[in-house]
């Protein structure tokens, strides 16, 4: 691998700024015309084709009004890389997102509760089926 080449943190990082997109729901195009930089150049960031450069992640963290360290969250925790990277790539889809957002503004906890009960009742039928 040469020096310049992306590498397991760097499609982390890129991860993290998709996940962090998609939860404040702003598109690629309008953080790319933040950043100064073309629609194709987020994605290629999120994807984690390209390194995202150390000015550049700067301005994302300010963007999305985060710590920079919030942009490598996982990084060092490799026990959540192995566990947890099913479920950070599953947050990163829209649907997914959608579930959870709705989730955390149900308020009952009985009401939670019995959401999950349901959902892992529907899965553990469709993995039968």
């Amino acid at each position: 691998m040469s020096a310049k080449a992306p590498d397991s943190i760097d499609a982390l990082v890129g991860h993290n700024i998709r996940i962090q997109r998609m939860a404040r729901r702003v598109t690629q195009t309008d953080l790319a015309a933040q950043l100064g930089v073309t629609f194709q150049q987020v994605q290629k960031y999120e994807k984690g084709i390209n390194r995202v450069g150390s000015g550049r992640l700067m301005r994302i963290a300010d963007v999305f009004d985060l710590p920079i360290a919030a942009l490598f969250d996982g990084a060092t925790d490799r026990r959540r890389r192995i566990h947890g990277a099913f479920a950070l790539r599953l947050i990163a889809e829209k649907e997914p997102l959608r579930l959870v957002q709705a989730f955390a503004r149900i308020k009952n906890r009985r009401f939670r509760r019995a959401l999950v009960a349901l959902v892992e009742n529907v899965a553990a039928m469709d993995v039968r089926d």
